[in-house]
């Protein structure tokens, strides 16, 4: 992996050198600061205002040029927009297509000027991730809370740039006017369809969605997979040269969605299987958790095993899983709740979830990386939604040699023989990708990188006449360059759990706190949904399922709203704190106070409880990836893996609350499991409003 400092100076245009921000004087000064902060605890305030000083000249020096290349840009179409108007009288094909081509070069340069701006905005967040990771967050919340939102920001001008959108506005207009005009001589305005997207404008504008952190539904939805990527890692045609394979994309999006079927195919009628053993209805709390506490353990194991293979662990998760799903069947017959139990946690064992984002992460071209990851979200979606409707419709009964087949066994019954089929399917249709192309797939990236760069800089027209060339320190820049090079191998991939830890900075922690909370009040709705209604409301298991069912389906609704809407008129920041405030009130209106508990009520609030978490969960883990070390996008100790086990230790914590609570009584059931959730939404929402600034 290349040092950050060395790949921006290899992606630096020459000629605007000096006009980029000095990440090397920055780092040099936060090396200076942790020294004197050691002598002396009275320097820190100092060390917070000369700090800030050095990124305001330095912002000061990138947006002043940035203005006047913009300046630069806004003259040379105003002079081809004489031309345009004088050419839209002829019909002269020859010259349409000059003025097509001298709009497509002002474009370029555009580009070129915005992957300027990109490298200036990657590197302050870098420096400010570097500063807070020796000194805490302070530095940023102070940094972004007296910049980011001053009149006169010149932090904004770098982050959320003003004026690029009407040079890219007028840049579409005037080539799908000339297109139209060479084709048709109709208007734009009159004939829209006509006109397909240049696609320098839509390089335009795919750089502008990343500077702006804009989204649409399937990068919203992708982002939910958290598979960390490289910065600067861009897609190119030679992906489809790397060793990929569709059916194992798709076997690998199959054992999602199995696997998160049997996660809830038993949540409806678990109270019911329990009773029928002579268990407490409470004890499907353990019977739902004991999966969740087998999971803790698989997802380490499994994503340590991908680092050799793919196929083995898939073949060994199925094998698994068939057996727990029997043994879960087989209990009702043997009359037994530990086989109930044990059955659970071998489907727990089997959780192969590390090993489907392993590989997409490693074996999906980076191109189709976003619409896999889409996938991988979308599976678990729908596996979530149909566990509980296909458990609505095993409502029979009956014996085949004296083995039992009814709406408790039946989910378990169905899932071995599911899983049975995809083992043969697995087999016969999955490819091993080779050390040698998954090698491929990494360096293939890293050349990417180096790509970037040699197409900015073959970029030759230089958008100003003159540049000033500043000296630099030789023998500054040189130890610089000799302490990223000693220090790559510290960049490498961490190695173990303590490692990982090390590296969570503050506002990471956060998330996965906040990560914890949702999926542990998620857990708490639905794992309890059976019980609650039952006592309260008398539902069958079939009404639990509906219900369980329509909350699955509101998950792509949802995430189309907020990938296609909110994530893009509001900052990710505050969509977070509010859904935080949502799940928040959604908790408090579950509770049974004076008045009777109503179906209304109970609905109504799980409705908003879900969605919110739901909302919550999406920008949580695209803040995650943020601020995440990009030490933690590979590896066997990834983002995804600590996620995952946030979300996993969540989910035990919440099914043994519900089983331990089941000792106070079923009228006291609902309001003891959901005090320990309000007291952690609570916890979630101070520690975000301490960290709020830092997620920028």
């Amino acid at each position: 992996m290349v040092a950050f400092g060395k790949r921006l100076k290899q992606l630096q245009v020459q000629e605007w050198q000096c006009y980029y921000i000095n990440y090397k004087l920055m780092k040099r000064k936060v090396k200076q600061y942790v020294q004197q902060i050691e002598v002396s605890e009275q320097n820190r305030e100092y060390v917070l205002k000369d700090f800030s000083r050095v990124l305001d000249t330095q912002i000061e020096k990138t947006v002043l040029f940035l203005l006047e290349q913009q300046g630069h840009l806004a003259s040379r179409l105003s002079d081809l927009g004489e031309q345009h108007d004088a050419l839209i009288q002829q019909a002269n094909a020859m010259r349409i297509h000059e003025l097509q081509e001298a709009y497509r070069n002002v474009g370029r340069d555009l580009l070129k000027l915005l992957y300027f701006v990109e490298l200036n905005a990657t590197g302050l967040r870098k420096i400010l991730k570097k500063f807070d990771k020796r000194f805490g967050y302070k530095f940023t919340n102070y940094y972004v809370k007296t910049r980011a939102n001053h009149p006169y920001s010149q932090l904004r001008q770098v982050f959320k740039h003003v004026g690029i959108s009407a040079v890219v506005g007028t840049l579409s207009r005037n080539l799908a006017d000339l297109q139209d005009c060479e084709e048709s001589f109709i208007s734009i305005y009159d004939q829209p369809a006509l006109s397909l997207p240049d696609p320098i404008i839509e390089s335009i504008n795919a750089a502008v969605d990343r500077l702006n952190n804009s989204t649409n539904f399937l990068q919203y939805l992708g982002k939910h997979a958290l598979i960390l990527e490289e910065e600067f890692a861009t897609p190119s045609d030679d992906d489809a040269d790397m060793g990929y394979h569709f059916m194992s994309l798709l076997l690998n999006l199959a054992n999602t969605f199995l696997y998160m079927v049997i996660t809830y195919i038993i949540v409806p009628t678990a109270d019911s299987y329990s009773l029928s053993l002579g268990a407490a209805a409470t004890v499907c709390g353990a019977v739902v958790g004991s999966m969740a506490v087998a999971q803790v353990f698989s997802s380490v194991y499994f994503s340590a095993w991908s680092n050799k293979s793919y196929m083995k662990p898939l073949i060994f998760s199925s094998i698994v899983l068939f057996i727990g799903n029997t043994l879960y069947a087989l209990a009702y017959d043997l009359n037994s709740v530990y086989v109930l139990l044990i059955g659970r946690l071998f489907c727990g064992l089997g959780s192969a979830r590390a090993v489907n984002r392993r590989y997409i992460s490693d074996c999906v071209p980076l191109r189709m990386r976003m619409k896999a990851s889409a996938g991988f979200v979308s599976a678990s979606a729908l596996g979530m939604a149909c566990g509980p409707a296909l458990a609505s419709l095993l409502q029979t009964k009956f014996k085949i040699f004296k083995i039992t087949f009814n709406e408790d066994t039946l989910p378990g019954w169905v899932m071995a023989l599911a899983w049975l089929i995809y083992l043969l399917w697995l087999s016969v249709s999955f490819k091993e990708p080779s050390p040698l192309e998954k090698a491929n797939s990494t360096q293939h990236e890293t050349n990417n990188v180096l790509e970037t760069g040699v197409l900015e800089n073959s970029v030759t027209r230089p958008l100003l006449s003159t540049s000033v060339e500043k000296p630099h320190d030789e023998d500054e820049d040189q130890e610089l360059e000799i302490s990223e090079e000693a220090s790559e191998e510290s960049r490498k991939p961490v190695t173990s759990i303590t490692s990982a830890y090390k590296l969570l900075t503050p506002s990471v922690k956060v998330q996965l706190f906040i990560y914890f909370m949702l999926k542990y009040a998620m857990e708490v709705l639905l794992a309890e949904s059976s019980v609650i209604t039952a006592y309260y409301f008398i539902w069958s298991s079939s009404n639990v399922a509906i219900f369980l069912a329509c909350l699955g389906l509101t998950v792509l609704p949802v995430n189309v709203i907020v990938g296609s809407y909110l994530s893009n008129k509001f900052e990710e920041r505050q969509v977070l704190l509010a859904s935080e405030v949502m799940v928040f009130v959604g908790i408090v209106l579950s509770f049974q106070l004076i008045i009777p508990y109503s179906v209304p009520q109970y609905v109504c609030s799980a409705l908003l409880t879900f969605v919110a978490a739901e909302v919550l969960e999406g920008v949580n883990l695209s803040l995650l990836s943020r601020v995440m070390s990009s030490r933690l996008s590979r590896g066997t100790y990834n983002g995804g893996l600590l996620s995952t086990e946030a979300g996993t230790l969540a989910r035990v914590v919440a099914d043994g609350t519900i089983t331990i609570a089941g000792y106070w009584g079923m009228s006291k059931l609902l309001n003891v499991t959901l005090l320990p959730s309000l007291f952690i939404c609570v916890c979630s929402i101070v520690a975000t409003c301490f960290t709020y600034n830092s997620l920028y």
